[in-house]
């Protein structure tokens, strides 16, 4: 389990966005149950993300399926960085900084 901050700003809309952004960049519809977004996909048996305290974190539980080749890992790992620049507001090495 990860949490990584939003940057100031965007946590208003935090919660659809998070969903909005699983659809976007992992062309999946994900599940809610319970304020947590579900989704599957490619290297990804398991992602849930959900808001943390006060919108201001996101916090990401995965499971990796590691029976896939590397074209889907790449794949994966690729989407999987953009739906956190997009869900954050910060760049992969802002998020490395903080």
């Amino acid at each position: 389990m990860q949490e990584y901050p939003v940057k100031r700003g965007l946590t208003k809309d935090l919660i659809p966005r998070m969903a909005a952004e699983l659809k976007n960049c992992f062309g999946t519809e994900p599940a809610e149950s319970a304020g947590t977004y579900r989704i599957s996909y490619g290297a990804l048996k398991r992602l849930d993300v959900r808001a943390g305290a006060g919108n201001k974190t996101v916090i990401i539980d995965t499971e990796s399926n590691m029976n896939v080749s590397d074209d889907v890992i790449l794949d994966t790992n690729r989407r999987f960085r953009k739906y956190l620049d997009a869900v954050t507001g910060f760049s992969t090495k802002e998020r490395v900084k903080r």
